[in-house]
């Protein structure tokens, strides 16, 4: 499936801005920038390396300078860029006719001087490497001038002022060291180079801007380099954090980026669940051995993998892990990299938890979640029904009944079982421990302590899940049967907000019981053991349905509540007000249609609901599914071009109504 944006014959820069590209190389490091060209974002640039994959992220080379040398004739650029005075130059989006994402893979077209010229970009996978061609597809041969804009530096700052570049001239290109990394910029065929160390000063990333953060950046240049551009002979760019080894050739390459693309794709036949499946590619990662203890290679394969949550700013969440796992890894030929996450979650275990997070900077991993480690069974279940490697959890079920007691004994964050309903209770100052986690400073915006209602279905579907595994291995199952049985009866007494004629999204907080409508009581409703069920279950449905659902997912609260904030825009306080407090969520779709399923019977309706997504695969992050959208018409996409969760629980659901 390709994705073309015809941008001729008048561009429109403003749609143009607004829709990125994304490549991977499968270690968490990406290359990614808008089709204009002109990179409007800190983390846009040709080759952000994970130097300790998958953190430790550093954007090296930001940008090329690119023109056509014409004889007798002012140079023609193809290139872009906006400095901090709106100031854009060059201007080469003008000439720009044609973006088109086959698959995940970039290609733009330009049509200037009697020429048409054609430029794909990917990167190698396992390897902090972007690959860059350029191809004279019509008219006479023509010189192509390329002038390298590097950074080096974190992926989440900006570059300010001159020193610290080291450069050293090769036969076609330069290596550049600069703090404390080094990376390679080679051209070929044998190019003319003409180093000449210089700065940009001031160059506008105008999304930072609109953030309320940092939105200036200066950029370091070694020179510039020429190359013909002739019919049938392709001009390369090659950048990494090594150079390329001997031997290496582009066609081989780029038919390797092909390649990987085309074996992602299994049975499926409707065009989201095929874009989607390729997408999904992006966010399964390998991590480190260094950064994960006691990790062992398993069947010549490196057992250490993890998933991304979100391109381009996190890094591996335990929950947007296990949540996304069924829908991003259990189809055959991915089974191995499901159970190698869930190995890579288990080593970690502290105190019966799984990590929120793992810090970019490779720092100790965060236990501050109430829900990563209970949907940690949910995707130890979907792998066990994909793979039926029931052999994986005996040997780990020791680990599972200690995650089951550290929970009903406490642990971190005041996370324990209250022993008088049996239901899982947790919260501190200071916290948010569940997925609607947004915080600034010491400011939390949906703390939610208590009993949250998805953590309990969760809580319910862990004893329930070790009961069956411990039955089947020939364990007593009889406590956690009894603790689930309690657990559930509780549930049926203590959730049910009858004035509303839905659930409570939380009780026993500090201010007692909270009556907002959220859509977390989807949860509660659609997993394999739901916690409530019967007539409430379907007037708590219709009423979410009512109030919540919007064609890309559900809001986060509804309109009614004056605390409803339909706008995403400003600095982070604003935006994270924004949040949890109105946001359209898409993954909230999984559960959603989860529950929809089980509570009228219909699956075929699935196929009609997810239908919007496939307009929205032209827009924001082209070919993915973003992070958020606002909670009004037009559904503006927001946050993150590219989100794990989107892409895995939308493809959950479009391969089963494939």
């Amino acid at each position: 499936m390709a994705i073309r944006i015809d941008l001729q014959p008048a561009l429109d820069l403003d749609l143009a801005l607004t829709r990125e590209w994304l490549v991977t190389n499968g270690l968490g490091g990406f290359a990614s920038g808008t089709i204009a060209g002109v990179n409007t974002r800190r983390y846009h640039g040709l080759l952000v390396a994970a130097i300790d994959p998958p953190v430790r992220r550093m954007l090296l080379l930001a940008e090329i300078e690119e023109w056509l040398v014409l004889p007798g004739a002012e140079p023609q650029p193809i290139s872009a860029q906006e400095y901090w005075d709106g100031t854009l130059y060059p201007d080469g989006f003008k000439q720009l006719q044609l973006a088109e994402i086959d698959g995940m893979l970039p290609c733009f077209r330009w049509s200037l001087a009697g020429r048409t010229i054609e430029k794909r970009l990917w990167m190698e996978h396992n390897v902090n490497r972007t690959v860059i061609s350029y191809r004279l597809v019509d008219g006479d041969g023509v010189r192509l001038r390329i002038r390298p804009l590097f950074a080096h530096r974190d992926y989440h700052e900006q570059r300010h002022g001159p020193g610290g570049f080291d450069i050293a001239e090769t036969s076609d290109g330069w290596i550049v060291d600069a703090a404390g990394v080094r990376s390679s910029f080679e051209v070929r065929p044998a190019p003319t180079l003409r180093s000449g160390p210089d700065w940009y000063w001031r160059v506008l990333h105008r999304a930072e801007r609109e953030r309320g953060l940092d939105a200036e950046e200066d950029l370091f240049t070694p020179g510039i380099c020429e190359v013909d551009l002739e019919p049938g002979i392709e001009a390369v760019v090659i950048a990494g954090t090594e150079s390329a080894p001997p031997g290496w050739n582009v066609m081989t390459s780029f038919e390797a980026a092909r390649r990987r693309q085309s074996s992602a794709l299994g049975p499926a036949t409707n065009p989201l669940a095929t874009q989607l499946t390729i997408a999904a590619e992006q966010f399964r990662v390998t991590r480190s051995p260094a950064l994960s203890p006691h990790a062992a290679p398993q069947g010549g394969r490196d057992s250490s993998r993890t998933v991304i949550a979100g391109y381009h700013w996190f890094t591996d969440w335990g929950r947007d892990s296990m949540i996304s796992l069924p829908g991003l890894a259990l189809r055959p030929g991915s089974l191995w990299e499901a159970r190698a996450v869930l190995e890579t979650n288990l080593r970690f275990l502290n105190q019966g938890l799984i990590p929120n997070r793992f810090p970019d900077g490779g720092q100790a991993p965060e236990y501050d979640a109430m829900d990563a480690t209970l949907w940690l069974f949910q995707a130890i279940a979907a792998y066990l029904r994909a793979s039926g490697d029931w052999r994986f959890i005996v040997e780990r079920l020791q680990l599972v009944e200690d995650i089951i007691d550290w929970h009903r004994r406490g642990t971190h964050h005041g996370i324990a079982v209250d022993q008088r309903d049996g239901l899982l209770a947790g919260g501190e100052e200071g916290y948010a421990l569940t997925w609607m986690d947004a915080r600034v400073q010491d400011w939390v915006v949906t703390p939610r302590r208590g009993k949250p209602i998805e953590i309990n279905a969760l809580w319910y579907n862990a004893l329930r899940l070790t009961a069956d595994w411990c039955e089947r291995a020939g364990r007593p199952a009889g406590e956690y049967r009894a603790m689930a049985t309690q657990a559930f009866e509780s549930a049926q007494r203590r959730y049910w907000f009858a004035d509303g004629g839905y659930f409570y999204d939380c009780i026993d907080g500090p201010e007692g019981d909270d009556t907002s409508l959220r859509p977390n009581q989807v949860i509660a409703l659609g997993l394999g053991y739901p916690l409530l069920d019967g007539d409430r279950a379907r007037a708590a449905f219709d009423c979410v349905t009512a109030k919540l659902h919007t064609p890309y997912g559900l809001r986060t609260l509804t309109p009614e509540d004056p605390r409803y904030r339909p706008i995403y825009r400003g600095d982070q306080q604003a935006r994270d007000a924004a949040y949890h407090m109105g946001m359209v969520w898409p993954w909230l779709l999984g559960p959603y249609l989860d529950a929809r399923q089980r509570i009228t019977g219909d699956r075929a309706g699935a196929k009609q609901l997810l239908e919007p997504f496939l307009a929205h695969l032209h827009e924001a992050g082209l070919g993915s599914v973003s992070e958020i959208f606002e909670p009004e018409p037009p559904f503006r996409p927001v946050g993150c071009i590219a989100q794990a969760w989107s892409v895995a629980e939308i493809l959950r659901h479009a391969l089963g109504s494939d």
